[in-house]
């Protein structure tokens, strides 16, 4: 009898995938309490950058620490928190948003998500710490310079 049942196909709630909540988690408390503190830094250092984005109902100008990688024509973003995150919702619906990193300051358009398990346009080591936090979801803005 056990042969049979494990042969039949199963349905519900337990063979969906879980999503950790630590992300979400983790998500709330770096936009409460890093944030705050990265925003004044992370326009000064390589591979970090401040993205600066038009919310979607409030329309208030909102800054966001963030990753970033420079492409041909723009600049790749990291989704470190996925595409639920209100920064990439607020681009996608805006279609532009302003990018401080280095201290220099871009106007990107064209944001489009691009899936890319290979983390191209991103350093080695860089690359290793995306691949631990299971990262491969990016969204790409062409420079309007």
């Amino acid at each position: 009898m056990s042969a049979a049942h494990s042969a039949q196909r199963r349905s519900g709630p337990s063979l969906m995938p879980v999503q950790p909540r630590v992300g979400r988690r983790m998500a709330r408390f770096n936009r409460r309490v890093v944030n705050p503190l990265a925003v004044h830094v992370a326009g000064l250092l390589p591979g970090l950058g401040i993205v600066l984005h038009v919310g979607r109902r409030t329309r208030n100008v909102y800054r966001t620490p963030v990753l970033v990688f420079s492409t041909k024509d723009g600049f790749r973003l990291a989704l470190v928190y996925g595409r639920e995150s209100e920064w990439v919702k607020n681009a996608l619906a805006h279609g532009a948003v302003r990018l401080i990193t280095r201290r220099r300051e871009y106007e990107l358009t064209d944001p489009e998500i691009v899936i890319d398990p290979y983390r191209q346009h991103v350093p080695f080591f860089k690359r290793l710490f995306l691949r631990v936090m299971r990262v491969s979801d990016f969204i790409d803005f062409h420079s309007a310079r």
